[in-house]
């Protein structure tokens, strides 16, 4: 069967080409590292260079928690029977489905025939894991495989802000399986929490830190893909047809930005801190001018212990057409005080 791989996903900030870069400051900079803590995991890009370690991945997004299960969780799986189960659904006949997934998102994001298959696949691969068919892990890469091989054929510029009108909507999906081709720590643990309510209960060696940086929030351009994880079938509103996210809302793309950096640094439990950072380059919207000051994250670092700055000229993807010069990726290191 045809592989995906965790890179093969469009996400704004996704650092899989700075993977490089952040791995080369740890390995020259930071000593006995065995645990890593990714607490803004996103697509989970940046804990995939570090699976040799013990893994706490965490994302407030319930479509990244899932994909982080898939990817990193410690749960033995079954290759052969999600293969087989993959392979099910792509030959399945969904032409006479109804269901809450085609009723909402027909012939907009997807053709009317894929919307039928996606909503048949999410209300069935429950059902697997309600009859203990599958656990939570096999459960956790079907759903995995869905959202990447949607993202694949989807009518978007990258993120589901919007569709594009007019496109030419393929009529089928084809599920992938997802490429675990490495060795995890037999005690991962993956979770779906608001960082700041979870820093200090976690101890580890490095608490890497990539939260928003903008006004922009994950859950608005990813509104959909959150709609089929949490699989509640709310009502939708709009042309862009998105629920009600106002308890998704991240502090952290707010004027509150850097209080909330400053108490999640206080609460962390670790020896060092890796932030990443970007400063955006120059915006002409300003709502994609950063939230947090070089100067407000190195008080609120050296508070904490010795800083050290790493740069790298980077642009990260954006589906936006504004100017956007002169982009650095900044990682913040701090050695914390013991």
């Amino acid at each position: 069967m045809e592989l995906i791989n965790i890179s093969n996903r469009r996400y704004l900030g996704n650092k899989y080409k700075l993977l490089p870069f952040i791995k080369g400051v740890v390995d020259r900079h930071c000593t006995d590292v065995h645990s890593f803590f990714d607490v803004f995991a996103g697509t989970g890009a940046v804990a995939s260079a570090f699976t040799n370690c013990r893994l706490f991945v965490n994302d407030l997004m319930r479509s990244n928690y899932i994909t982080s299960l898939a990817w990193f969780s410690s749960e033995p799986f079954d290759k052969v029977k999600v293969i087989e189960i993959l392979n099910y659904f792509n030959n399945y006949d969904a032409s006479d489905e109804c269901n809450y997934f085609s009723e909402t998102f027909s012939n907009t994001y997807f053709s009317r025939i894929v919307c039928q298959k996606i909503g048949y696949i999410r209300d069935t691969v429950d059902k697997y894991l309600s009859s203990e068919r599958i656990n939570q892990r096999e459960w956790a890469l079907i759903i995995t495989s869905l959202f990447y091989s949607m993202d694949r054929i989807a009518a978007t510029c990258g993120h589901y802000d919007s569709f594009i009108q007019g496109a030419n909507l393929p009529k089928e999906i084809n599920l992938r399986l997802p490429n675990i081709d490495y060795t995890l720590a037999p005690n991962n643990i993956i979770l779906n929490s608001d960082a700041n309510a979870i820093a200090d209960t976690i101890n580890c060696d490095i608490a890497y830190l990539d939260p928003p940086y903008n006004s922009r929030q994950y859950c608005d351009a990813y509104h959909l893909l959150e709609n089929l994880a949490l699989w509640e079938k709310p009502e939708v509103f709009g042309v862009a047809r998105k629920m009600d996210r106002t308890q998704m809302k991240s502090e952290y793309c707010r004027t509150t930005a850097s209080a909330q950096l400053e108490e999640l640094v206080d609460k962390l439990n670790t020896r060092y801190i890796l932030l990443s950072y970007n400063n955006n380059g120059k915006k002409l919207q300003v709502r994609s001018n950063a939230k947090i000051s070089d100067e407000e994250i190195l008080r609120i670092l050296s508070a904490k212990g010795e800083v050290k700055i790493f740069t790298t000229d980077y642009r990260p993807f954006s589906a936006g057409k504004g100017e956007n010069t002169g982009n650095q990726e900044r990682l913040f290191l701090c050695d914390v005080q013991r």
